[in-house]
């Protein structure tokens, strides 16, 4: 494909990636509204139900690093499509899944498959777009990143009142074929010309360090956080990760440099997403079940309700600007401010203040519309043009396990909070009782095969909740608000120079108006062809 074909579609080539990114975020959430359907219909238990959920996450938390070398390695296209394909075909054996061990074992195919498809996405970019617009689309990549996760909900609660439970992945078959025959004419193909072959010790201690970390993080409620196993996976995955971040800066042929760890354009801005990533998957976690049992909304009105992030639309269309205005440091730093303010309002709300948790979720969507595109524009730029798929992994890996570790750690302190605030039970048998305690869900129908003593289990239950949603929501307000800090800290003040190499920092210009013609844009357009970059400037 020549450079000036490349140009011309480059807006058309960022819907096709957009639209790759919304069925992964999809697929976050939106089984959580068939879960109940699934577990009745599959005859499955609440365990195998906790793992058609978190099969995904492992399996799309443990590739991540791997999956960016690989596309450096064998092409972006090439990778993006294979995940595509894979995510199409894992989705089809999901919808018509015959038992829960088969469904968890689609899930995580599901999980492993996005691995391929969301580093790829952030890399063709880089590879596309001419460096002075690639904050603007850095910034659709994180709407489109970020929709589709409140998205979820409403298409499966809309899905669930006219078909089956298998809808909800039968959905991502058209939107993933969709996404890989126009990705088939539209995108470009581009890889490291020069790579030195693939990274396997690198990419060993990858896989298992991450694969550890995100095992433990899922363990750790039903496990215990103090319990051996749950330390030993978690530190032994932080381990192997800081082996692997020495081993790259030894090894001959790294999968990602390792110098970029030292470098605090790369560094701050992964920690920076880490801690978003934490309090913002943490809180819409903690608010569906706000919204289901607290408020008593069915799936669909939820799920409507979740659709108060999408001011994160608006910051993110305006974030490039914001950072030209205020600077790299305090546009990432404001954006974890607002978000650690959000996730404070929500630690207010209660069943009469339905409201406030809307303006609370508004407040997460427009924090993370500043934050996100320029730490991820950020890290992008920081890595070397041939590392752009593992430049780009770390963005997502820093998601991934800051999400993770949110809805642990705050799932944790709302059941822990809610167990504790909740009085003795002992007028009911044993099973109530532990029904009732393992969380407001249980306590609601519990409360409806009691009778009348069903009314004071509701309200102390609501109350319980109450004070235990306060406490995990103030969690992650604390962890947003470290997060601000440490980004006023640790990040430089401006960005990179468009089209700067990495490392080279100077104040923030205005945007101009540059084509494939100008020589700025030349070394870009030759990455987008596979060509190789000029040398010598």
């Amino acid at each position: 494909m020549d450079r000036e074909t490349v140009f011309r579609r480059r807006w058309l080539i960022l819907a096709v990636l957009s639209l790759s990114l919304i069925v992964i975020g999809l697929d976050i959430l939106i089984i959580t509204i068939a879960l109940p359907d699934i577990q009745t219909d599959l005859s499955a238990g609440a365990t195998a139900m906790q793992w058609t959920v978190n099969a995904y996450t492992l399996g799309f938390g443990g590739l991540l690093l791997l999956a960016g070398g690989l596309a450096d390695r064998f092409g972006r296209k090439r990778v993006l499509s294979l995940g595509l394909t894979l995510f199409l075909l894992f989705s089809l054996g999901a919808t018509y899944a015959g038992s829960a061990e088969a469904l968890i074992a689609f899930r995580a195919g599901m999980g492993m498959s996005s691995a391929l498809i969301m580093p790829t996405t952030l890399a063709i970019i880089r590879n596309v777009f001419p460096p002075h617009e690639q904050s603007r689309a850095i910034a659709l990549w994180t709407a489109a990143a970020g929709i589709g996760v409140p998205l979820g909900p409403v298409v499966g609660g809309v899905l669930l009142d006219t078909f089956w439970w298998g809808s909800v992945f039968l959905i991502n078959i058209p939107v993933a074929g969709g996404a890989l025959l126009a990705g088939a004419w539209l995108l470009p193909e581009s890889r490291d010309e020069r790579h030195a072959g693939l990274d396997l010790p690198g990419a060993g201690l990858s896989v298992a360090g991450l694969v550890a970390l995100v095992y433990g993080l899922i363990q750790g409620p039903e496990w215990g956080w103090s319990a051996p196993g749950t330390w030993g996976l978690i530190a032994g995955g932080f381990l192997l990760l800081v082996g692997f971040a020495a081993w790259e800066g030894r090894t001959q042929r790294p999968m990602l440099d390792g110098v970029l760890f030292r470098n605090p354009r790369f560094t701050g801005p992964a920690i920076s997403i880490t801690c978003v990533a934490f309090t913002l998957f943490g809180a819409l976690f903690l608010v569906t079940q706000y919204l289901q049992f607290a408020l008593r909304l069915p799936p669909l009105e939820a799920g409507l309700r979740m659709l108060a992030i999408c001011t994160l639309i608006l910051t993110s269309a305006l974030a490039p600007m914001v950072v030209r205005r205020l600077g790299l440091r305090a546009t990432i730093a404001g954006g974890l401010a607002v978000i650690a303010a959000g996730a404070a309002l929500l630690s207010t709300v209660d069943a009469q203040s339905e409201d406030r948790a809307l303006v609370a979720l508004g407040l997460l969507g427009l924090g993370l519309g500043l934050a996100m595109p320029p730490a991820a524009d950020s890290i992008l730029a920081s890595s070397p043009a041939g590392q752009s798929g593992a430049g780009s992994a770390v963005t997502d890996t820093a998601m991934q396990v800051g999400g993770a570790l949110g809805i642990a750690v705050m799932g944790s302190v709302l059941t822990t909070r809610y167990r504790g605030e909740l009085p003795a039970l002992d007028h009911l048998p044993l099973p109530a009782r532990e029904a009732a305690a393992d969380s407001l869900g249980g306590a609601h129908a519990v409360a409806t095969r009691v009778g009348p003593a069903g009314d004071g289990l509701l309200t102390a239950a609501d109350r319980a909740f109450e004070v235990a949603l306060s406490n995990a929501t103030l969690v992650g307000a604390a962890v947003a608000g470290a997060g601000a800090l440490a980004a006023a800290l640790v990040l430089p003040r401006h960005p990179l120079v468009p089209g700067s190499g990495p490392g080279e920092a100077a104040p923030t210009v205005p945007e101009q108006a540059r084509g494939p013609e100008n020589g700025d844009g030349e070394d870009w357009l030759n990455a987008a062809t596979g060509a190789p970059a000029r040398r010598g400037r």
